[in-house]
């Protein structure tokens, strides 16, 4: 089974590991930085280096149960060393976009106990749709400016591990309207903005509400009678 060091350390850029596995159009390695994507955040790329040889690492996912790293071109052989680099400008652009989210997740829990409908992100900018009778120009500015005062105060951003019995106990902490946690899980991983947001969450997020930076909520639509829609970007 591959370790994944991104589940305890989002900031890790670079690591050494072994090829365990070839697959095709793939490896998978004994441990990866690289994130698989899920919960709407995309996959890392990057690439693997083995002596003089770089291998570019162009999606990152599983496989039957396996972490396959896909790659153009030739893969190394099995028992290779190599050295992984992600592509850290665009991993931390989400980290700071998927903490952006639980921001605005926790805002709209908080002050309007509206549940999450669905959401998706790209590199600074993301959408979430939330459990809402209406949605206005009005309630989006004042959105935005309870988000932005949420980054201001620079809450510190925790991740967890609770048994599945511990999750269950804690309210709130599936903040989807469908819970979305499997069966078989028996431990989960949560994220904690110290003060404002907890919720059961798998992917990579900033340290600090801080370094989200400036957040606009650049668009808002109805998707259906209780479905509303709110965009945001990250400014640079």
């Amino acid at each position: 089974m591959t370790e994944l060091l991104a589940q305890a350390d989002a900031y890790v850029k670079e690591f050494s590991a072994t090829v365990v596995e070839v697959v095709e159009g793939g490896v998978v390695l004994d441990r990866t930085a690289f994130y698989t994507g899920g919960g709407g955040q995309p996959c890392d790329t990057g690439s693997l280096d083995s002596g003089s040889q770089t291998y570019n690492v162009k999606k990152v996912g599983r496989v039957e149960g396996k972490i396959v790293h896909q790659i153009d071109g030739p893969v190394p052989e099995v028992g290779a060393h190599v050295t992984g680099s992600i592509d850290w400008e665009t991993r931390y652009r989400l980290m700071r976009t998927h903490s952006a989210l639980h921001i605005l997740c926790g805002v709209v829990w908080r002050d309007y106990g509206a549940k999450v409908t669905g959401g998706d992100m790209r590199p600074g900018e993301a959408r979430m749709d939330f459990e809402l009778e209406q949605m206005t120009a009005e309630f989006a500015s004042e959105v935005e400016a309870k988000v932005n005062a949420e980054v201001a105060a620079a809450r510190p951003i925790h991740v967890n591990v609770l048994s599945r019995a511990e999750a269950e106990e804690t309210p709130d902490l599936i903040r989807t309207k469908i819970n979305l946690l499997p069966a078989n899980i028996q431990e989960v991983r949560t994220i904690d903005i110290n003060g404002l947001d907890l919720q059961a969450d798998g992917g990579t997020h900033v340290a600090n509400t801080f370094e989200v930076g400036a957040i606009k909520v650049v668009g808002h639509e109805s998707k259906g009678k209780i479905n509303k829609r709110l965009r945001i970007a990250l400014e640079d």
